[in-house]
């Protein structure tokens, strides 16, 4: 009876942020400048960096990813939830709801590893300078960024293939504007408690192990940066690190409300306002971040700018 049950589940309806008509309207418009911001605004730093032959360093390599895996986990999330404000009834196919969650699951933990990547390259170029250009080889930048994608896919995985086991026999309308992990636990008639614990186990320890090597670098980058001599190196080196900085506070502190807590401390309507942050507004902000604090990249703005209007 259970397979029997199990079968007859195709689909779950998303309810989305709100239920009013009006409300569907102005959300709708909103998301829609804010993903349109995010995709112009991440692919417009790829681009910039690739005709830059001044930003082609591991710094901007990293960066450049990084904008990639922005646009990619905005991407796995706005357009289903912008077609959901069209339509009466929000509905998601099982199949798709999986493969919604696999690649959610795939960008956010790639981030996660390439922010602690991000910190580490920062400390190599402060701390070692001279063997900057050596320790960061091109090579290393690749193998550093193959390894996050490898380790965000194997986590989505786990995760993914372990819910897909569960049975669903009951009702399917997740609280949520996405295939949510936690919103699709509530609705599983199987035990949940060993997908619960590996969620709770495999968060925390990522969390902890990235989040430790972004303390760890900016440790040693704090003292290094206090023996630079000159006031002007000192404010350099810390302007640097400030962009990375406040993408790491924004992505961490999101998250960390989000995954690393039991299910049954699981607030709906405070995740959806999280959720909103990390998945759609922290990709749109965070090339903002990274162009606006640094003045190379705002450099090769303004020469992209001025060859714009040259005359032919």
């Amino acid at each position: 009876m259970a397979e029997e049950n199990f079968t007859v589940l195709t689909e779950f309806i998303l309810l989305g942020l709100t239920d009013r008509a009006e409300m569907k309207v102005m959300f709708f418009v909103l998301f829609l400048m804010i993903y349109a911001i995010t995709f112009v605004g991440n692919l417009g730093m790829i681009f910039l960096i690739y005709v830059t032959p001044k930003l082609h360093t591991p710094m901007y390599f990293f960066l450049s990813c990084l904008s990639f895996v922005d646009t990619c986990y905005s991407s796995a999330i706005a357009p289903k939830m912008l077609i959901n404000f069209l339509v009466v009834k929000g509905t998601i196919s099982f199949p798709a709801c999986m493969v919604q969650l696999l690649c959610f699951g795939v960008f956010v933990t790639t981030e996660g590893f390439l922010l602690s990547v991000m910190a580490y390259d920062r400390y190599m170029a402060i701390v070692n300078p001279l063997l900057y250009t050596v320790a960061m080889s091109q090579r290393k930048c690749v193998v550093l960024v193959t390894g996050s994608w490898i380790c965000g896919t194997l986590n989505s995985l786990i995760h993914t293939i372990s819910l897909g086991r569960l049975l669903f026999c009951g009702p399917n309308v997740v609280s949520h504007f996405f295939c949510d992990i936690h919103s699709l636990l509530k609705l599983s008639c199987s035990d949940t408690s060993t997908n619960e614990l590996l969620l709770l186990t495999s968060s925390g320890v990522i969390a902890i192990a990235t989040f430790l090597i972004v303390i760890i670098s900016y440790m040693f980058l704090l003292v290094a940066i206090l023996r630079i001599c000159s006031a002007a190196g000192r404010q350099k080196a810390f302007s640097t690190c400030a962009s990375h900085l406040t993408a790491v506070t924004m992505f961490y502190g999101t998250l960390s409300f989000s995954y690393i807590q039991p299910t049954s401390q699981y607030s709906v309507e405070k995740e959806k306002t999280i959720a909103v942050f990390y998945t759609l507004v922290i990709p749109m902000l965070n090339p903002l971040i990274y162009s606006l604090r640094n003045k190379e990249v705002k450099d090769a703005v303004k020469r992209a700018i001025k060859m714009k209007h040259l005359p032919c």
